[in-house]
């Protein structure tokens, strides 16, 4: 038997914490996390870390147009220097996102509801595709042209995607350099970092 649209996007919305397992080696920030400029920390609580966007989400009817809703930095501050944001994707029937990339950000896509074709076109143009079902997850790499579509002739679909950031976006967003970021996910540990340095050229002469 179909979900309801509300059983629909409550199993999205419990999702949403899912791709939080994928960022381990993601950027260590130097503190805890990151404080809006110009906010006192001692007067933050747990409304700063919570996201209530997507709440309409719950009780919404099937929308009509494939429908975007996000929860960036831009949305949601906390995220500052997580180095990851949120979208819930609703496609109606027979709708597609169409070709598009992420030129600083890998896309890992996980389908909570329907039936979704995807694909992405490699360097060499070498197309791939695949038709995902519920509980199936999707990676679209780091800067490679990529859509989805709802092959479905009468069904919705829902998914949720979480875009990660490469350190060149941790290092504007944290105001410093792309050494510095690799030195902290490092976490300075000398034998990674003189990894680095040889994978770089720069290692010491004999």
């Amino acid at each position: 038997m179909a979900l309801t649209i509300k059983q629909q996007f409550f199993i999205a919305v419990l999702v949403l914490a899912f791709p939080l397992s994928k960022i381990s080696g993601d950027l260590d920030i130097t503190s805890d996390f990151v404080v809006p400029f110009g906010v006192n920390v001692t007067l933050l609580d747990g409304n700063f870390f919570t996201y209530t966007g997507m709440r309409p989400l719950i009780t919404s009817y099937p929308p009509t147009n494939f429908i975007v809703t996000k929860a960036t930095m831009a949305e949601f501050p906390a995220l500052n220097g997580q180095s990851d944001s949120y979208v819930v994707l609703q496609y109606p029937a027979g709708s597609v996102n169409p070709f598009h990339t992420h030129p600083r950000a890998t896309e890992l896509l996980f389908l909570t509801y329907g039936i979704l074709e995807v694909g992405f076109v490699d360097t060499t143009n070498k197309l791939f595709t695949q038709r995902l079902q519920a509980g199936d997850i999707f990676v679209f790499p780091k800067g490679l042209v990529h859509y989805q579509f709802n092959c479905a002739e009468n069904d919705s679909v829902i998914a949720v995607s979480t875009l990660s950031i490469d350190d060149n976006i941790l290092a504007k967003s944290l105001k410093t350099d792309v050494y510095t970021i690799q030195k902290l996910k490092a976490g300075f540990a000398p034998n990674v970092y003189t990894i680095q340095k040889l994978k770089a050229g720069f290692a010491p002469k004999a």
